[in-house]
């Protein structure tokens, strides 16, 4: 079995290994030519974005955050097989748990989703041939078996089935979440703008990406559209496009209310989740009324942006959302602690 100082090192040598794709476009050829394939298998997965994805891997991913990270749990000398089915939103949005599985001690059987195989692949095969003493504790399967315990993440229906299918082991099964953010007024330019890119980027299609704003009485939203501006070229994206012009036929079909600046609309909705394109708002009356609505549907909140406010939890800052620690948790449900505790 592999250390955990060689466990440490590949999984920091992977978060290295991003950088120097970013800053030197003649190093690792091949992963190139993988970072092009992922975009043809999956058009959501722009230049733009795989790039982001990787820059923002190669921050977190020091040694300093690990070892940092790693401080508040143990190591496991008997190694569990963990199931991880992972969801393909997003480039490579299942490598938390990997790492996770891996820097626990434990061995990961992997189910990617077929949106994200190429790029997952990519990156367990850099981990297993620089660290063959790796290639027996991460396996990639089209179908879990023989495992000890399984992380799952999926819709709200692939949920229940797999919490029935999954009854009898300890997992972690996880659902639709959304980002929220919650404005008072006194956003300056730049922090508008920080939430244009909380809303855009991934085209919306994170579960960290804000899909709902609450509003004060009596905002003006037109600020927000000129915030909006800088990310006018999204609609050039075909598979948007479509998104936007679909969703807006069937709002003037349904002789909806909304706002519009031909790239996005924004449509006042109690819902939390919104269709591509769409960004959901309502209007709040005081801090207790939002804090009960945001308590009330907790459960399908990832993340709240927005200035510190009292009684209102797990805030970020606006232009954050797609810049997750380490610590940060999908859920709220700490992996590291469900993994030691197997």
């Amino acid at each position: 079995m592999s250390s955990v100082h060689s466990r440490i090192s590949a999984v920091y040598d992977l978060g290295s290994f991003f950088g120097k794709i970013l800053n030197d476009p003649t190093e690792a050829s091949e992963f190139h030519s993988k970072l092009k394939s992922a975009e043809i298998h999956n058009p959501w997965f722009t230049p733009e974005n795989l790039n982001y994805c990787l820059k923002q891997w190669n921050e977190v991913l020091t040694r300093k955050n690990i070892e940092n990270w790693l401080k508040e749990y143990k190591y496991s000398d008997s190694p569990k097989k963990v199931g991880i089915i992972m969801a393909g939103n997003l480039p490579l949005v299942g490598l938390h748990d990997l790492i996770s599985v891996i820097l626990s001690g434990n061995d990961a059987i992997v189910k990617t989703s077929s949106k994200d195989d190429v790029l997952m692949s990519a990156v367990i095969d850099f981990l297993t041939e620089n660290y063959p003493e790796l290639k027996n504790s991460i396996q990639k399967t089209e179908r879990l078996k023989d495992h000890d315990a399984v992380i799952a993440t999926g819709s709200n229906n692939t949920a229940r089935y797999f919490e029935y299918y999954f009854k009898d082991i300890p997992h972690i099964i996880r659902k639709n979440r959304t980002g929220v953010a919650v404005l008072d007024g006194s956003e300056s330019k730049q922090e508008l703008n920080g939430l244009a890119d909380d809303i855009f980027r991934y085209f919306g299609m994170g579960c960290r990406n804000v899909t709902k704003l609450f509003l004060p009485e009596n905002y003006n939203t037109d600020q927000l559209f000129e915030s909006f501006f800088e990310w006018k070229d999204i609609i050039n994206h075909p598979k948007y496009a479509n998104n936007y012009d679909y969703n807006r036929a069937v709002f003037l079909l349904g002789k909806e209310k909304f706002l519009d600046n031909n790239f996005v609309m924004l449509k006042e909705s109690e819902s939390f989740h919104s269709p591509i394109a769409v960004v959901h708002y309502s209007y709040y009356k005081n801090q207790d009324e939002l804090k009960n609505i945001l308590d009330q549907n907790s459960e399908e909140i990832q993340c709240i942006v927005g200035h510190p406010t009292a009684g209102i939890q797990n805030q970020i800052g606006f232009g954050q959302s797609q810049k997750p620690g380490l610590n940060d948790y999908a859920d709220g449900v700490d992996v590291m602690k469900f993994l030691e505790n197997l």
